[in-house]
C-alpha cells in the first residue's frame, strides 16, 4: 500500500541545496597512467565524474595512487550530451563489481555509454537509449543493468550487458513508479541482484521492485521514508538500507528491506545537524556510513551489527565548504572522496580512520561546471 508524505515545500528547499550555483572553467586535459595499489589491490584505480556538458558529455578520470590521492587523467566523450545544470541524482556514473565496466548517462541526450576500462584510459563500446527521458542514475548487477528516468512520468529499465560492453534493453522490464513527477534520485540493486530500489524525492516514498531470474523487475512497494526527502542511499549487512535525507533539518535513517519489498525501520532520522545530506555510501566493512552535506560537510555513522546507526561526534567527520554533491569510496573503502561543485569545484580525498574519522588527503581541482555524479575503484 502505497503511503505519501506531504512535504513539498520541505523538498523544494532541499533541491536548492543539493544543487549549488555553479559557474563555467575548461575541462581537465590530461593522459591515464595506472596506478598500482600496494594494499592488495590490482590493476588501473580511479575515481570517475560526468562532466555533464551540452556541448558534449565526458566522463573525467583522476587516477588514485596508493596513498589515496589523485591526479587528472583525462577527459573521455561518451558521444551524448548532457544537461549543463545538476541532476538532483546519485548514481550518474557507476562501474561494474570487477571495475571493468564503467556506465554513465547522458540526461541532455536521453541515454547511456558504457566504457571499457584499462590502464590506458577510458574505451566507449557502446552507446543505447535509456529507455525514457532525462537519465540520472544506473545501476549494475552481474550482467544486468537498470537506468533510472527522471523526465516526463519517471520509470525504470533495464538491459542485459553483453560480452563486448552492449547494451540490449529486457522486454517486459520498464515499470513506473509511484506516479508523475516523483522527483526520482537513484535506483541501486541491492546485493543479491534479487531487487531494486528508488528514492522519491518529492513524495518521501522509497520503491522496491522485484527482480526476476531473467532480470525483470516486477511491481512496486511503495514504503513512507522515516525523514522527508530521501535522497541517496547504500546498502549494508544483511540487506540493511542506509538512507539520505535532505529535508531540513537533515537526518538518515536506517531500514531492513524484506524479500516481500517491505522495509522497516531500524533507525529512523537520525539528525545530522548539517542541512541538506543528499548522497550516502556505507563503507565494505559495514561498519561505517557516510553522507555528503548539499551544505558543505560530511556526516559519519557507526553501524551496528542490528542495522541501527548513531552519528559520529557532532556530524562534522569533514568541513568541505559551499557545494558538495556526491560523494564515493574507493573500492577496498579505505578513501572517501567528495565532489565539490559551488565554489572550487574540486574532488577531495580523505583516508578512513579506524574510528570512522576522516584524514584529509588534499584535493584536485579545475573541474567544469554542471559536473555530476562520483564513481570510484
Amino acid at each position: 500500500m502505497i503511503k505519501h508524505l506531504a512535504a513539498l515545500a520541505l523538498a523544494a528547499v532541499a533541491f536548492a541545496a543539493c544543487e549549488p550555483n555553479r559557474s563555467v572553467t575548461a575541462p581537465i586535459q590530461s593522459s591515464l597512467s595506472a596506478q598500482l595499489d600496494g594494499d592488495g589491490d590490482n590493476g588501473p584505480r580511479a575515481v570517475y565524474t560526468n562532466t555533464n556538458q551540452v556541448a558534449g558529455n565526458a566522463v573525467a578520470v583522476f587516477a588514485r595512487s596508493a596513498d589515496g590521492t589523485l591526479t587528472p587523467a583525462g577527459n573521455f566523450a561518451t558521444g551524448g550530451t548532457g544537461t549543463g545544470a545538476g541532476l538532483g541524482s546519485q548514481g550518474a556514473v557507476t562501474l561494474s563489481d570487477d571495475g571493468r565496466l564503467l556506465f554513465a548517462v547522458n540526461a541532455g541526450s536521453n541515454d547511456v555509454s558504457v566504457f571499457r576500462v584499462d590502464p590506458q584510459g577510458l574505451s566507449l563500446v557502446s552507446r543505447t537509449p535509456s529507455g525514457g527521458t532525462r537519465p540520472i542514475s544506473v545501476t549494475v548487477s552481474r550482467n544486468v543493468v537498470y537506468v533510472l528516468n527522471a523526465g516526463g512520468p519517471g520509470n525504470i529499465t533495464g538491459f542485459t550487458v553483453g560480452s563486448t560492453g552492449g547494451l540490449t534493453q529486457l522486454a517486459g522490464s520498464t515499470r513506473s513508479l509511484s506516479g508523475a513527477n516523483v522527483g526520482p534520485a537513484e535506483v541501486s540493486f541491492s546485493p543479491d541482484g534479487g531487487q531494486l530500489v528508488v528514492t522519491e524525492k518529492s513524495t518521501s516514498l522509497l520503491d522496491v521492485f522485484p527482480v526476476d531470474e531473467n532480470g525483470v523487475a516486477g511491481a512496486l512497494t511503495s514504503n513512507t521514508s522515516a525523514g522527508g526527502t530521501p535522497f541517496g542511499f547504500a546498502f549494508g549487512p544483511r540487506n540493511l538500507l542506509f538512507v539520505s535525507e535532505a529535508a531540513a533539518p537533515g537526518s538518515a535513517s536506517s531500514y531492513a528491506v524484506s524479500g516481500s519489498g517491505d522495509v522497516r525501520v531500524i533507525s529512523g532520522a537520525v539528525l545530522t545537524h548539517h542541512g541538506a545530506p543528499c548522497w550516502a555510501v556505507v563503507t565494505t566493512d559495514r561498519r561505517f556510513g557516510y553522507t555528503g552535506n548539499g551544505s558543505g560537510s560530511v556526516s559519519g555513522f557507526s553501524i551496528a551489527p542490528n542495522g541501527s546507526i548513531r552519528l559520529l561526534g557532532d556530524g562534522a567527520t569533514a568541513l568541505i565548504g559551499a557545494g558538495v554533491n556526491d560523494i564515493a569510496l574507493s573500492a577496498n573503502s579505505r578513501y572517501l572522496y567528495v565532489l565539490q561543485t559551488g565554489g572550487a569545484r574540486a574532488i577531495h580525498a580523505f583516508r578512513i580512520q579506524n574510528d570512522g574519522s576522516l584524514r584529509a588527503l588534499g584535493a584536485v581541482g579545475g573541474l567544469p561546471a554542471g559536473i555530476q555524479g562520483l564513481a570510484a575503484f
